[in-house]
């Protein structure tokens, strides 16, 4: 396990991630000082309890908007299809890179 120290609109926090997953959590964090901090300057809701609140039902609703009730992608989770895309990826550029260098 990782510790990170990150910041929450201003407020210091020390967290715990797998191995590999520092860039998403970071990521995460990032996205969601934005929302608080967008919440906090809208100056429309008070008290860190109610914007953490407030955004949170905001990510989530976007989370259910995003997640396809069936498909192919019906059971995973956001993080699991981007894994996947990372590991189409890293094929794909091992594919290229042969073209490009024939033995």
């Amino acid at each position: 396990m990782i510790q990170l120290d990150v910041t929450i609109m201003g407020q210091p926090y020390r967290l715990a991630c797998r191995d590999g997953e520092e860039k998403t959590l970071r990521e995460a964090v990032a996205y969601l000082d934005g929302k608080m901090c967008a919440l906090r300057d809208s100056g429309k809701v008070k008290g860190t309890d109610r914007i953490a609140v407030m955004a949170a039902l905001s990510v989530a609703a976007e989370f259910l908007s995003v997640k396809a009730p069936q498909g192919p992608l019906a059971d995973m989770t956001i993080l699991e299809v981007k894994q996947k895309l990372e590991a189409m990826h890293t094929v794909l550029d091992a594919a290229l890179s042969a073209d490009e260098n024939p033995a």
